[in-house]
């Protein structure tokens, strides 16, 4: 069966604030000491399995420049634009769309753009485990990691250890992120996975349980579907995309779907959610520092400096995230990296919208 991939890159990485905005979200930085962005490393990482030609993009048309130059071999009719962001559960239907106009059935694997994973070799094995799983019946996949610690900031998935499939587990239950003493407990009982949000599955298979869960997004699907390729295609998805229910593909469908597995794994995934993932990706300096740009440090620990060609220095701080731009400069502690986000709602209230 052939193997497709669809990436998900319409999100607008606000927690990476001053360097990813409206124009040039997160998926679109380099965050990495090799130059390459987010969403280039997503394309390359699965293309030992599937080819150029059969990966998709489904994104915001106003990243359309920035998908064609970072992405130039993705062919022009693989990139999907969605006329308003409405969480993951449309954006996937949406996808599968278009992949089924390519092909009646296929194996879909569905990817976010902004993640990082440091063994591919693994990866690839682990996708190819999901893929056999996938193929049997209509289960549907998702990969799980194996926690390295009590994270309070992912959700979890339960899987029965006595119930396997190829090399994946019939999932029990996808729980909601744990505050830490609960987080401790599930991974004592080591039948918890952190939930990656990387799915794989037959297009037949996505789309039955579209039809059970989601039958009103089924039914609105189905009026897209009959366009695309024609002359209102754009002017139908714009207009009856937006009516679709506003929600995750975990709620709507994998928590309510029966033939659920999950394959866990441990490739050195990161779903970098904030500036604190940079100390995990990139180099540590003998002080616990991460820095990047023109710097000067002077009694400075454990800090995060992303800079440029202006000369930023510190002196005697620790524990802090200082980023500069060309506009703005942030300086946070580091155990408030979730408050930026009401940076960016200040700015909309002052009407300072030149720095979102």
């Amino acid at each position: 069966m052939k193997h497709t991939a669809l990436i998900m890159a319409g999100g607008r990485g606000e927690r990476f604030w001053p360097k990813s905005r409206l124009d040039l979200p997160k998926q679109f930085l380099s965050l990495t000491d090799d130059g390459i962005t987010m969403i280039q490393h997503t394309v390359d990482r699965i293309k030992p399995i599937v080819s150029e030609e059969d990966i998709f993009i489904v994104t915001n048309e106003n990243y359309a420049d920035l998908v064609h130059e970072q992405l130039p071999n993705i062919p022009e009719e693989n990139v999907i634009y969605e006329p308003v962001g409405r969480n993951t559960a449309p954006c996937i239907g949406l996808g599968a769309l278009y992949i089924q106009k390519k092909y009646e059935d296929a194996i879909m694997i569905v990817l976010p753009s902004d993640h990082l994973i440091k063994n591919n070799k693994l990866f690839i094995r682990t996708i190819k485990d999901a893929i056999k799983t996938s193929e049997q019946k209509e289960n549907l996949v998702t990969l799980g990691i194996t926690p390295e610690y009590p994270e309070t900031g992912y959700g979890y998935i339960k899987f029965d250890e006595k119930e396997m499939y190829e090399n994946a587990y019939h999932v029990e239950a996808f729980v909601e992120k744990p505050d830490v003493e609960t987080a401790k407990d599930y991974i004592k009982t080591e039948q918890y996975l952190w939930n990656s949000g990387i799915f794989v599955w037959k297009l037949s298979s996505i789309l039955k349980n579209y039809k059970e869960y989601l039958p009103e997004s089924f039914d609105t699907l189905m009026k897209i579907k009959e366009f695309i390729g024609e002359e209102k295609e754009k002017s139908v998805i714009n207009e009856q995309f937006p009516k679709m229910e506003s929600i995750s593909i975990d709620y709507g469908i994998m928590e309510r779907a029966k033939d659920v597995y999950v394959c866990p794994c441990s490739f050195g995934w990161d779903d970098v959610g904030s500036w604190l993932a940079v100390e995990r990706i990139q180099t540590q300096d003998e002080f616990g520092n991460v820095i990047q740009g023109n710097t000067i440090t002077v009694d400075t620990n454990n800090t995060i400096i992303q800079g440029g060609q202006r000369l930023i220095a510190t002196v005697g701080v620790e524990g802090l995230i200082v980023v500069d731009t060309n506009d703005s400069l942030l300086v946070c502690n580091k155990n408030s990296t979730g408050e930026i986000k009401k940076v960016i709602e200040n700015l909309r209230i002052c009407n300072k919208l030149e720095y979102l």
